[in-house]
């Protein structure tokens, strides 16, 4: 039993001499990757995507400027202009803030509520339609 506890107290006693390696610091770590070649793994999406893209958003800001131009008025002018607005911020979104790579649950998760609100915001402006036009039929138009 002495002997094996002598061998055991001699690999201890070799393991100690040995010098262990030291550990790299943060700035010697940092150089020595920046020496390295890295090859970053991903897609890369093609310019000419964005490019076109950009052609995109600048026909239809050219085409909301020419509903001003044109002098469209009333229902149609609004109509036209939020078009175009939600056109451009849809394709912003989607391309550029790479909504269109995302998973699904994130989606819903940034757009369901903004639709939800929508819907909100519409049934309270049929409510107060309804609400203006039942005060205008009972109560006259005022003095």
């Amino acid at each position: 039993m002495t002997a094996e506890n002598d061998k055991v107290a001699e690999r201890v006693a070799r393991q100690a001499t040995q010098h262990a390696p030291k550990p790299a610091s943060s700035h010697e770590a940092a150089t020595a990757k920046a020496a390295k070649p890295h090859h970053v793994a991903g897609k890369q999406h093609p310019i000419g995507m964005y490019l076109k893209v950009w052609g995109y958003l600048f026909v239809l800001s050219a085409m909301s400027y020419l509903v001003d131009y044109f002098h469209v008025e009333g229902a149609l002018r609004w109509v036209l202009i939020i078009t175009f607005m939600l056109l451009k911020a849809g394709l912003i979104v989607s391309i550029f803030m790479h909504m269109a790579w995302e998973r699904l649950s994130l989606m819903y998760a940034i757009l369901v509520p903004p639709l939800f609100l929508g819907t909100l915001v519409l049934f309270m402006a049929i409510e107060s339609n309804y609400t203006f036009w039942t005060r205008i039929i009972f109560f006259g138009k005022g003095p």
